[in-house]
């Protein structure tokens, strides 16, 4: 039997211009400026994904109408999520598309803000020696996962019987699988919902493990 109401795939934004520039955009502020959308390169990779995606919801007999599009508020997700819906010829603003803040990109901090992304082997290394603790002034993969249940909470009370993609972050995304392979692998849980189950394996050995389900640019994924 399924712990989730709902079938779900993981969509990592296409390349985006701070892909490009080798930058760290990671907050808010920062994250929904429109110059850090996707570069033309992400679009390509979106539209890609979409046909990907299309062919998997044909395969499986699902519907365009049982279809959500979740994603996160920054420009390279809104971006990725719109170039998605209009290959499936659905509106953003619809009602089958969500913004959902939680699913936003991981805060790094202000030590890591606007700088190289080569910084992030650091980051990584904080995670994998306690993932309860994050860089200073950001988040630890423990709040990030937080969040995530809070979000597919959300997801799972708000739509039942939907194919629902999920249009976020490598981190994100990465923790977000993390927890729910865990979920999934969890014997008698004492919980039988999805959201419930996510709380409970939200420890460190299973949140250090996250790269393990790192995600290239543009790469979907069926998780459950």
């Amino acid at each position: 039997m399924s712990i989730a109401k709902n079938r779900y795939w993981i969509l990592r934004h296409g390349k985006s211009i701070p892909n490009e520039r080798g930058l760290i955009v990671s907050s808010m502020e920062n994250g929904t400026r429109s110059e850090f959308q996707l570069a033309p390169e992400g679009v390509h990779q979106a539209q890609l994904a979409a046909q990907s995606f299309q062919k998997e919801l044909e395969a499986k007999n699902i519907p365009l109408d049982q279809l959500r599009i979740c994603y996160s508020p920054f420009s390279r997700t809104r971006h990725t999520a719109n170039v998605v819906a209009s290959f499936l010829n659905l509106p953003l603003d619809g009602p089958q598309c969500k913004v959902i803040e939680d699913l936003r990109e991981r805060y790094f901090g202000p030590s890591f803000e606007l700088l190289s992304h080569d910084k992030y082997g650091e980051i990584w290394d904080i995670d994998e020696k306690d993932p309860l603790v994050g860089p200073e002034g950001g988040e630890s993969v423990k709040d990030v996962a937080g969040r995530l249940a809070r979000a597919m909470a959300s997801i799972e009370s708000e739509f039942e019987g939907c194919a629902i993609l999920v249009v976020s972050h490598g981190d994100p995304l990465q923790i977000l699988q993390a927890v729910v392979h865990a979920a999934n692998q969890h014997k008698e849980p004492t919980y039988n919902d999805l959201a419930s189950i996510v709380k409970e394996v939200q420890v460190a050995p299973i949140l250090s493990q996250h790269r393990k389900y790192a995600l290239q640019t543009g790469e979907l994924r069926a998780i459950i």
